[in-house]
């Protein structure tokens, strides 16, 4: 009894002590990103009753996860408050949780404290004790320590979208419930009807996490419906209809109208970025880019060198039940009920982090030194979040030699400690503002120093961004209206004003600049803030990536593109003296092609119901349709007449 007290009173001592240190590190490196701050922007038209859209009037879906932008603009309307503070807050708390979710996992898994709280099947490495033999004896004296969520809180990436404004925090919080329902669920006999229900409902939800989640929830689901039904008057087969009900109305039901609303199938993010093209290499550095300067194989190593140890241990204590044959044997039926087990749980969570990782790398990583491969590394450590120390009976001074085995994983969880001290106190990337050459930056750094604030996090804090604070000057000064282009030298904007005559009002203003977050949270709702790289601009989104191009910024439309879009004076010396008139004019025929008038009209046209089904059709092909950047090569791709065609020789 007083070692399973001690047992329990270490478990929630780990879990205070990491949580306290992660909520701690991450204020101390407190902000909002760029990329936050467009969440805030689409907040903002939600509570202006615009709808779920970037600019007024065009329906584009510019943030990846559907459930955080929601998430976020509940607790905004709900609370009043500011946004930046609110999303502060939320992404913080979403942080802290997942960290709980994991080790409450973790512990489920060990057969320790967390499930000393209910009665479970024991470890996962025996299914053939109960709670009341040898396994509950050797939870009992177990003590259960933070491993694997201390290797992740040590990396400072971690701890910078601990906050960012960004969903960081969102998914591996959704990674953790899940992985703590899942062991829960493989750890009960007789599953209740609405713990099943309401963890597949959680399982469905992965696609709006964000997209590449769903490869987990589809696993997860797929291992629940293959498993054996619960006991229940349903039929098998009608139970794994409610099943997938259950997990497909939400996620099924938005993307009827994701299609419907935006005309795509995915958000407008993957196709700027082109998430389904290939950049291998790439991808290989920004890998080491995040496990080289904090050595992180070498926590990996010694972790798995701990969980296997600590599953050894699980089973030589409860090797008093030996397997028969039949057992053994892996038939059709041995598999399904495998699949209800927490061995195929950690199967689950340590595939998908594999899988996931090879995506990354496939696609090029990132540029948010990291940033995206955070939930990976969480996926791989949730089985080792906390590992059993099976203390020998009689304390420290009864440990012989047959007792190797806690020394090792002892030695091993000292190491693991020692290795987060150096890892929280590395800087990985040292350019400051200067982006090398792998395109990969340390963001909150570079904003820290670019805007001269220890903690940027509201969009003021972001007017001493070079040329922000210029531009919201420039809008003022302009009441008639105009495109606000960037200089070549990064320094001023040049204004194209509109044709006369100027409507009552002004014609408005459109702001043409990469960085859409600080410029759209500094300006009204009805400035247009649009982009080259085509994330709140479809455009220059459906660009070609170009091959050499920085990654996830490797797309680029020419300004002339967005003169003429944006119906502005064409002719110097109006326009910005860097332009060309003539390929404006052949920007003015490119634009002419008839399916990208489709696709441009597909988020610009009154939603109707016959523009609803038009672009629920339409998606798949919008989502594919590619244009190119030069005018010139744009007319010839169309078969368009060239205003200026070239003499024959």
């Amino acid at each position: 009894m007083r070692s399973a007290r001690l047992s329990r009173a270490t478990f929630v001592g780990g879990i205070a002590l990491t949580v306290v240190l992660f909520s701690v590190g991450a204020w101390q490196r407190r902000w909002i990103a760029d990329d936050g701050l467009i969440v805030l922007r689409t907040v903002r038209n939600l509570l202006a009753g615009n709808g779920p859209v970037f600019n007024t009037g065009e329906r584009v879906e510019t943030n990846t996860s559907t459930a955080w932008t929601y998430l976020v603009w509940f607790f905004s309307w709900l609370t009043r408050a500011r946004l930046e503070y609110v999303v502060l807050g939320v992404a913080l708390t979403v942080s802290m949780l997942a960290i709980v979710f994991a080790m409450l996992g973790a512990a489920r898994l060990w057969g320790g404290a967390e499930s000393d709280l209910r009665p479970s099947r024991g470890p996962a490495w025996s299914r053939s004790a109960t709670a009341s033999g040898p396994v509950a004896r050797a939870a009992g004296s177990a003590l259960l320590l933070p491993a694997g969520v201390l290797v992740y809180i040590a990396v400072p990436p971690a701890r910078d979208y601990a906050t960012s404004g960004l969903e960081s925090g969102l998914v591996i919080c959704w990674l953790g419930l899940l992985w703590w329902q899942l062991m829960r669920w493989s750890q009960t006999e007789r599953v209740k009807l609405p713990a099943l229900l309401g963890l597949v409902f959680l399982a469905g939800l992965a696609p709006l996490i964000r997209p590449e989640m769903t490869l987990v929830g589809a696993l997860a689901l797929l291992m629940i419906f293959l498993a054996p039904m619960p006991e229940s008057r349903l039929r098998p087969i009608l139970l794994r209809a409610l099943i997938v009900a259950a997990a497909g109305l939400v996620p099924m039901g938005y993307q009827v109208w994701r299609m419907g609303y935006y005309g795509l199938p995915y958000p407008n993010t993957a196709v700027a970025k082109d998430a389904g093209g290939a950049k291998w290499g790439q991808g290989f550095k920004y890998l080491w880019d995040l496990v080289g300067p904090y050595y992180l194989w070498l926590p990996l190593l010694v972790l798995l060198l701990i969980g296997v140890l600590a599953a050894r241990s699980a089973r030589t204590e409860t090797a008093d039940v030996p397997a028969s044959a039949e057992q053994r044997r892996w038939t059709v039926l041995r598999v399904r009920e495998w699949l209800h087990s927490p061995s195929a749980v950690v199967t689950l969570m340590l595939g998908s982090g594999f899988v996931l990782t090879v995506y990354a790398l496939r696609v090029g990583g990132d540029f948010m030194h990291g940033r995206m491969l955070l939930p990976q590394l969480f996926c791989l450590l949730l089985p080792v979040a906390v590992v059993p120390l099976r203390v020998p009976e009689g304390g420290l001074r009864a440990a012989t030699a047959g007792h190797w085995s806690f020394a090792v994983i002892l030695c091993a969880l000292l190491g693991t400690a020692g290795w987060a001290l150096f890892a929280a106190n590395t800087t990985a990337i040292k350019t400051g503002t200067k982006i090398s050459a792998s395109g990969i930056v340390d963001e909150r750094v570079y904003y820290v120093l670019n805007t001269g604030h220890d903690h940027p996090i509201l969009a003021e804090d972001y007017l001493d961004y070079p040329r922000i604070r210029a531009m919201v000057n420039n809008i003022a000064e302009t009441p008639d209206g105009g495109l606000l282009l960037n200089s070549p030298s990064f320094m001023f904007w040049y204004i194209a004003p509109p044709p006369q005559p100027i409507p009552d009002g002004g014609a408005g203003h459109t702001v043409y600049f990469l960085n859409l977050g600080m410029t759209s949270m500094n300006v009204p709702l009805d400035v247009r803030v649009i982009d080259q790289m085509g994330l709140a601009y479809p455009l220059a989104a459906h660009t070609d990536r170009l091959t050499d191009g920085r990654i996830g910024h490797d797309k680029s439309l020419y300004p002339d593109w967005v003169v003429v879009d944006a119906g502005m004076v064409d002719r110097h010396p109006w326009m910005p003296w860097y332009m060309d008139e003539k390929w404006v004019t052949q920007a003015r025929t490119a634009m002419t092609c008839p399916d990208t008038v489709a696709l441009m009209i597909s988020s610009r046209d009154p939603l109707t119901l016959s523009r609803f089904e038009h672009n629920l059709r339409n998606s798949l092909r919008f989502a594919k349709y590619r244009i190119d950047r030069v005018p010139k090569y744009e007319i010839e791709r169309c078969g368009l007449v060239d205003p200026f065609p070239q003499p024959q020789r």
